[in-house]
């Protein structure tokens, strides 16, 4: 239900070895040569590193070479902020290896969300993932490779184990999951300035007790702690509160919250159960941070990047592609 790279290119500049050059300190041009259309935020309290490449920030620059100012301005509240660089499958090593090092150049972190569990998304916008086992085990030695001594924090799958206790992913896939969950936290704890946090659902789901021993067998254990509300909608307050009942199970282990999209809360109207693709009315969240005021919840993260389709729904494009005016609808909501 993700597909934050479904159905986009991966870009030249993160597969070519030496691209990382291009983008470690400057920033997009605005399109007429002047200002940059992003910058780094203070690293205190914002270590995370902005793309100046990403989506957002080339709509701001097109928007500004027409001279459509208002519309840049509203654009740049998403693209002033660091989001989830989500590793494809085609070519992890060298993406992950791009993205780490343009954020080491600017003396900042990576944020990055793996997303290829075998059997993904249960048919869904995003179905598919890695062909099998052993090629998810050998993208994430790839993806850990890329990442190398630098500093990275990875999001692991979004909605694998949750699909693993709410009917969706077969019984027959249950056990290989969750050798390949844990397989990979172990993988990329190995490199020395890397976190991991599990993905662990979200405040909507009604029986947070069924959490508790899954997410024990994917590996918490070994990982730096779990995230919520990945791509969805429900407010910071409920999301702590979700994530410290899941915390205090699971070893008094911390997490971070997916805040991108939870301006307004969840949706409401409609069918419920098409309420989380591209809900109509919703805003962006509290800015990306470490500084949460609450010693369990180590970041409010972008995890999903704001104005990129959820899928093919409600008009809009294919999961993962960028949408103008889904982006401006967030961005004239948000205060």
């Amino acid at each position: 239900m993700y597909g934050s790279w479904s159905g986009r290119r991966t870009r030249a500049w993160a597969v070519a070895a030496g691209a990382v050059l291009l983008l470690a300190s400057c920033s997009s041009d605005d399109g007429k040569g002047g200002k940059p259309a992003v910058t780094q935020q203070p690293k205190d309290n914002d270590p995370y590193w902005v793309n100046p490449d990403g989506n957002a920030a080339r709509q701001v620059a097109a928007y500004r070479k027409d001279g459509d100012d208002k519309n840049a301005e509203l654009i740049k509240k998403i693209a002033d902020q660091p989001v989830g660089e989500w590793i494809g499958p085609d070519n992890p090593e060298a993406e992950a290896k791009g993205y780490t090092e343009a954020a080491a150049k600017a003396d900042r972190d990576a944020l990055l969300v793996l997303y290829n569990i075998p059997h993904r998304d249960c048919g869904q916008f995003s179905k598919g993932g890695a062909a099998d086992g052993n090629a998810y085990r050998a993208w994430v030695d790839q993806v850990a490779a890329g990442i190398g001594d630098r500093r990275a924090t990875v999001i692991l799958e979004p909605d694998a184990v949750l699909h693993l206790v709410d009917s969706c992913t077969p019984q027959e896939f249950h056990e290989e999951r969750f050798d390949l969950l844990k397989g990979a936290v172990e993988r990329l704890k190995q490199q020395p300035n890397t976190k991991v946090y599990l993905d662990a659902g979200n405040a909507g789901w009604s029986q947070p007790d069924a959490l508790f021993d899954p997410l024990r067998r994917a590996g918490i254990d070994r990982a730096d702690g779990f995230a919520v509300n990945v791509s969805n909608f429900y407010p910071t307050a409920a999301s702590k509160e979700f994530g410290q009942k899941l915390s205090a199970k699971v070893g008094g282990k911390h997490f971070v919250i997916d805040t991108s999209r939870n301006g307004n809360g969840p949706y409401t109207g409609g069918d419920p159960k098409e309420n989380w693709c591209n809900p109509p009315g919703r805003a962006l969240g509290e800015a990306p941070t470490t500084d949460t005021g609450n010693p369990l919840v180590d970041a409010y993260l972008w995890v999903k990047r704001p104005g990129e389709s959820d899928g093919d729904c409600r008009g809009g494009p294919k999961a993962g592609e960028w949408w103008p005016e889904y982006a401006l609808g967030l961005a004239r909501a948000t205060n």
